[in-house]
């Protein structure tokens, strides 16, 4: 769960950083399009370490989804009887955060590859520019594509911050001494994803980067 956790977290720190490249222009965002594509050229085929990154990518979703299911039949069983107390507000939130935000997370990167990799739901297709997908895909009359942008990637967010507050409990680290430090690290660390990840759909969706 916290190795396949982690891959995912560094993917997004990079994916992010990728997308902000639109803020320097289109010829910047495609150069680094392309050089996701053309790395290790020519020692290895056109597109090699990308397909690697996504396929560890696609098997790290995988994994970490069989982690938490595997978790939760263990605890399921290792508790077959309910508590006599309720579960605290908070506890069920965050449950329903970790279980739904999943699914919507799954679901939304599903129609993410339709739309900004593969161009079958893009206005501009497969064949155009990845900077002119990207802005045909979130153009303000497109808003609900942003909408749901903007939904997923605060699930995201929520997911993230209290899977890195888990990890850090599993670890030891969240001692009386660095119990806020670490809270607010995760916290820091989730809203700086979704704020990097909010800013070029938004910028493109009011006319900003055009």
């Amino acid at each position: 769960m916290a190795v396949t956790g982690a891959v995912m977290v560094l993917f997004l720190l990079g994916h992010m950083l990728g997308n902000l490249k639109i803020f320097f222009g289109r010829e910047s965002f495609n150069d680094y399009a392309h050089a996701l594509r053309t790395l290790l050229e020519p020692l290895a085929p056109y597109r090699t370490l990308l397909t690697l990154v996504e396929i560890a990518l696609v098997a790290s979703v995988v994994l970490h989804m069989w982690a938490a299911i595997s978790l939760s039949r263990r605890a399921g069983k290792a508790r077959p009887v309910k508590y006599v107390a309720k579960k605290s507000q908070a506890g069920g939130y965050t449950t329903h955060i970790m279980r739904w935000g999943g699914v919507t997370i799954v679901l939304f990167l599903v129609w993410h590859l339709l739309d900004l990799t593969f161009g079958v739901v893009n206005p501009k297709g497969f064949d155009s520019a990845p900077a002119d997908r990207m802005i045909a895909g979130f153009d303000a009359s497109r808003w609900w594509v942003t909408l749901i942008y903007v939904v997923a990637v605060v699930m995201v967010g929520l997911h993230l911050r209290h899977g890195l507050w888990s990890a850090f409990q599993t670890l030891g680290w969240a001692g009386h001494g660095r119990y806020r430090l670490l809270r607010v690290s995760a916290a820091l660390v989730s809203a700086v994803l979704v704020i990097g990840f909010l800013a070029p759909p938004l910028a493109i969706t009011f006319g900003v980067v055009k």
